[in-house]
């Protein structure tokens, strides 16, 4: 974006005026050659080809001038025919960046619509920390040739960064930083950064280390310009520091971010050398990607998901958790069924046994929300679970007593039948608990087993609580007024 553009115009608004134009000129170049197929003229092909050409070199000039983050919005809003016509006017110098850009899966049908060729030259425009990002979707074969192509250093850090895990802290760094060493003035330092010019994105701080590339510490780009140029580094630097090692969880180190403000950390090894480091528009990528995964994961999705994928793979990806959805389901129809005598007979029943199963679900859904969101904040640990529990417990008594009495009173008030208003706060307040225990059971159990504790949990805690709300007031309606 521009910044006249910026200055005058909504970047939201911006994006969708650009990608509104460009889909009106796919149509305008659809609807154009359906007519031209139609007509009868001497040198028909010709003319189709220039009426083509004039469409693709209308629509490379719109994309010429935008920025990659903004053409991979627009490929991502394209159904897959109109986003690789797109993607093949795209200036090859910028396939790389938007390879970056773009979701997984749209990264997926675009990296199956390019040769080895183009993946090769795309991919090594990028930098080391970036071609790490692409590697687990790129061909084996394109991976190879890259691995070969980079010098030694390069090498071995994209080797050293592929070793770990994606959801680690070396997946989030990357190599450019500035190092300097403790025993030279801070005048020397000014003098050298003159000399180096342009300064890597985000550079907040200096890295200090010494000849083993041990890390001593960081002097701040404020401390530098701000303290007296004849002072020696060693004087200045700070050695109280906030740093990762490689296989730190990116989690925490996200977390360390918001707590300290921090634009920028090192990264070390175990031998504390200094590796890389992580910069805060990685955190915030990978919060992004992290929340977004969760959403989906909330919703039973096993992945993320084209929304212009095909409908076979699309299906597929639903299918896991709609199927455990089905037989809780049926299940909790099970349940209904055992008690059909007692539903004949009292047939108020029927009316009201929804309510408690949702009460009860709704219940749950805050409980486990709640424990989700502290076990990703590394709030819940083996000191304060026990007081935990009783805390949620006793909330579940609370509730039940008082939205038991309500509802309770509700069903005296409808059918004039006090058996039926006690068997109804009853329910209430036992789902409730229930509700509370599965709420708490279940993402604890995934995270103890180490699985992601949002995964799935919502699905799962909805069949409990309405399978077990049906039985539990079903049950009291045989006990007591059967």
């Amino acid at each position: 974006m521009t910044q006249a553009d910026s200055a005058t115009t909504h970047p939201e608004e911006y994006l969708r005026q650009h990608l509104q134009e460009i889909v009106e000129l796919l149509h305008k170049q659809k609807l154009e050659e359906a007519i031209l197929q139609q007509q009868k003229m001497p040198r028909h092909e010709l003319v189709e080809t220039l009426l083509h050409k004039q469409h693709q070199a209308a629509i490379k000039q719109k994309l010429d001038k935008l920025h990659s983050a903004d053409i991979a919005y627009i490929l991502e809003a394209l159904p897959v025919e109109e986003r690789l016509a797109v993607w093949n006017l795209v200036q090859s110098d910028l396939d790389g960046q938007i390879l970056l850009d773009v979701s997984d899966a749209v990264r997926e049908t675009l990296i199956s619509d390019m040769d080895p060729e183009e993946l090769l030259s795309a991919t090594e425009q990028l930098d080391t920390d970036e071609i790490a990002d692409l590697a687990p979707d790129l061909p084996e074969e394109v991976m190879q040739e890259l691995l070969e192509s980079l010098n030694d250093q390069s090498r071995r850090r994209l080797e050293s960064v592929l070793a770990y895990e994606e959801d680690s802290v070396a997946a989030l760094m990357d190599f450019s930083m500035v190092t300097i060493r403790e025993d030279v003035t801070l005048g020397v330092v000014l003098r050298y950064l003159r000399r180096r010019g342009e300064l890597p994105e985000h550079t907040d701080k200096l890295f200090v280390v010494d000849e083993n590339d041990v890390l001593k510490g960081v002097l701040s780009l404020r401390r530098l310009v701000t303290h007296n140029p004849d002072k020696l580094v060693a004087e200045v630097m700070a050695r109280d520091l906030v740093y990762f090692h490689l296989d730190d969880y990116a989690e925490d180190a996200a977390r360390a971010f918001e707590r300290y403000d921090l634009l920028s950390a090192p990264v070390v090894d175990h031998g504390h050398k200094l590796q890389g480091r992580v910069r805060v528009d990685a955190i915030v990528d990978f919060i992004r990607r992290k929340s977004d995964q969760q959403r989906l994961a909330e919703a039973g999705l096993l992945e993320e998901e084209d929304i212009f994928s095909g409908v076979w793979k699309s299906a597929k990806n639903r299918w896991f958790w709609l199927a455990i959805n089905l037989v809780t389901a049926f299940a909790s129809t099970r349940v209904i069924g055992v008690f059909e005598d007692t539903i004949v007979k009292i047939v108020a029943l029927a009316s009201l046994m929804p309510i408690v199963a949702g009460i009860g679900g709704n219940t749950g859904n805050q409980t486990s929300m709640l424990i989700v969101r502290s076990l990703a904040l590394g709030l819940i640990n083996s000191g304060n679970i026990k007081r935990l529990i009783i805390k949620e417990l006793g909330i579940a008594v609370l509730n039940g007593l008082v939205w038991g009495s309500v509802l309770g009173l509700l069903a005296y008030g409808l059918y004039r039948n006090v058996d039926l208003g006690l068997v109804m706060a009853g329910a209430t307040l036992l789902n409730l608990l229930v509700a509370a225990i599965m709420g708490l059971a279940i993402p604890l159990a995934r995270d103890r087993l180490g699985l992601d504790p949002a995964v799935g949990t919502s699905v799962l805690l909805t069949a409990m609580t309405d399978g077990m709300g049906f039985f539990i007031f079903l049950g009291l309606a045989t006990l007591f007024l059967y």
